[in-house]
């Protein structure tokens, strides 16, 4: 069955925004398909396409909540790696991503470049979600900064702060993550944390931890980290 993002979708008649309507150009759908749509905050709904719009018809029943909730700090990357980054995370069940400005990232983006380019992360998750059957939409925020990383650890005690740590050591991902259900995965960029950056974290609470011998690029590691982190807790594998 096809899937449209419907936020604020209810039982009841729907009005199509210009994008769903193209969307639903696209797919060439007649009156009296039918659709599951989803809200992005967990909601589905069973739905019939009609000649003024969508006829919400029921809700359907919610997904079962994840064993964990993830959110991924990831350094900013260069060219298209954050929109991959973004779209294989939802994928992956991420809850939040937070992309982190990094004194080594060759990225820089600021106030309305990073604003215009959240705004397509967005859109990618979106997507994103709907292929894979998420229900809901992980957050995506502007670029961050280690303070706003911080003060997120802060007002959520329970959530564990993993730095993944290029170099081997004797705290493994696996081990890092067990036992925590609220997991923060901070993820450097190419060039890697600096010393700086690396101690300030672990001052401030974060575990540091390494995926094993192995250096993989940025956009592999946050994906292989949130894959770990999920396998873990028993959502793949």
């Amino acid at each position: 069955m096809h899937r449209l993002y419907a936020p604020g979708a209810a039982p009841g008649a729907l009005e199509l925004s210009p994008e769903q309507a193209r969307h639903l150009a696209v797919l060439r759908l007649q009156p009296g398909a039918s659709l599951e749509l989803f809200d992005g905050k967990g909601g589905r709904f069973r739905a019939e396409l009609v000649a003024s719009g969508l006829r919400v018809l029921e809700e359907l029943p919610r997904a079962a909540e994840r064993r964990a909730n993830v959110v991924l700090a990831q350094a900013l990357a260069k060219g298209e790696k954050m929109d991959w980054i973004v779209q294989k995370a939802t994928e992956l069940g991420v809850a939040r991503i937070f992309p982190l400005t990094t004194r080594h990232a060759v990225v820089k983006l600021e106030g309305e470049r990073g604003a215009s380019r959240a705004g397509r992360w967005r859109k990618i998750a979106q997507e994103a979600a709907r292929q894979c059957g998420r229900a809901d939409v992980p957050q995506v925020d502007e670029p961050r900064s280690w303070e706003e990383l911080f003060s997120l650890l802060r007002a959520e005690p329970d959530r564990r702060g993993v730095l993944l740590h290029t170099v081997s050591n004797d705290l493994r991902l696996s081990a890092a993550v067990r036992g925590a259900p609220q997991l923060l995965l901070a993820v450097g960029p190419e060039g890697g944390f600096s010393t700086d950056e690396h101690e300030r974290a672990i001052r401030e609470g974060l575990l540091s931890a390494s995926l094993g011998s192995l250096v993989l690029r940025t956009e592999t590691a946050g994906l292989a980290a949130l894959t770990v982190a999920m396998h873990v807790h028993g959502e793949l594998g």
